[in-house]
């Protein structure tokens, strides 16, 4: 590009040739130019802008800072109400380990006041370095830790409430305790003297002594299949207790229960009494298994212990 110079001053024109390069520097001069002064006015009005106090400075400063301040202020409360989440999740949680807690205190024995935690657990020890506040990503993260260790003792506890309740239900199905206060062996399981023929016989349960009328419970909950009188047993109970395990009482003098009833451990089911293939008042108790009898000593010695206790409480 030719640039042509024509002054009354000069005695001839003059020619200026401008490159492709001149231009270059020249808008790169410009462009410089803008930058520093720029950069001069924002240092100029914003560090400088409350000694100014320039109105419209200051109102536009207030405005950014309203901005940042109402980002900040929406950012705290999105992490807040997903903390206030997790934390009702994990109050949940809490909630269900105290349930399971109490429920498993009742499978074991342990008084609830045993299993409740201290207010402020006792804690301490010499600080090695001073103490950094946590950030809201380690706090986050120490919740997800926190989240995740209820879930696996929620977890534990629940499978260790259905171990204690299957062992406490078959407990509760063997035939454990006394079908009656009194002693028991006056004739014991397996073979003897037949009382009416004299000859040798087996004899399939046990016999306890008490007098007529003696409450008769069931030694363990079942379901009673059988309530009727028998040539042999007399009037006889038989109870299904499950896994192929039953229990008899014969000899009774009066029934309470009707086949199909469900009876608890304990609960009276009979009068003690002497009808059928009987010489005297006594309870003849049998203990199947898959309908072969068993001795019953192996289920009641845990029984013995009982009964000074009851025939004290019949003083």
């Amino acid at each position: 590009m030719d640039i042509i110079l024509v002054s009354n001053r000069l005695a001839t024109a003059k020619t200026i040739t401008l490159t492709f390069r001149h231009l270059l520097l020249a808008v790169l001069g410009l462009v410089f130019v803008v930058v520093l002064l720029a950069t001069l006015f924002s240092y100029v009005t914003v560090r400088h802008a409350a000694e100014l106090r320039l109105p419209f400075l200051q109102s536009l400063l207030m405005s950014l800072r309203e901005q940042e301040t109402q980002k900040t202020q929406e950012f705290l409360r999105e992490n807040l109400n997903a903390m206030a989440v997790r934390l009702g999740q994990m109050q949940a949680q809490l909630m269900r380990l105290d349930s399971l807690g109490e429920r498993l205190g009742q499978l074991t024995g342990i008084k609830p006041q045993e299993t409740k935690p201290v207010d402020k657990p006792g804690q301490g020890g010499p600080l090695v370095q001073p103490a950094q506040p946590l950030s809201p990503a380690e706090l986050q993260r120490q919740l997800d830790i926190l989240s995740r260790q209820l879930e696996s003792r929620s977890d534990y506890l629940g499978l260790l409430e259905n171990e204690l309740m299957d062992e406490r239900v078959k407990k509760n199905l063997l035939p454990t305790s006394l079908p009656v206060a009194a002693q028991w062996n006056a004739s014991g399981f397996g073979w003897r003297i037949d009382p009416f023929t004299g000859q040798q016989a087996m004899h399939e349960g046990v016999d306890f002594i008490a007098d007529p009328g003696t409450d008769i419970v069931a030694a363990a909950g079942g379901i009673v299949t059988v309530a009727e009188y028998h040539p042999q047993y007399g009037n006889m109970v038989e109870i299904d207790h499950g896994n192929d395990l039953t229990t008899r009482y014969a000899h009774a003098s009066r029934l309470f229960v009707k086949p199909g009833a469900i009876v608890k451990r304990g609960q009276k089911i009979a009068a003690l009494g002497s009808t059928g293939r009987s010489t005297g008042p006594h309870l003849h108790f049998e203990v199947r298994y898959k309908g072969i009898a068993q001795n019953p000593n192996r289920f009641l010695q845990n029984a013995r212990q009982q009964v000074p206790r009851l025939l004290v409480g019949q003083k």
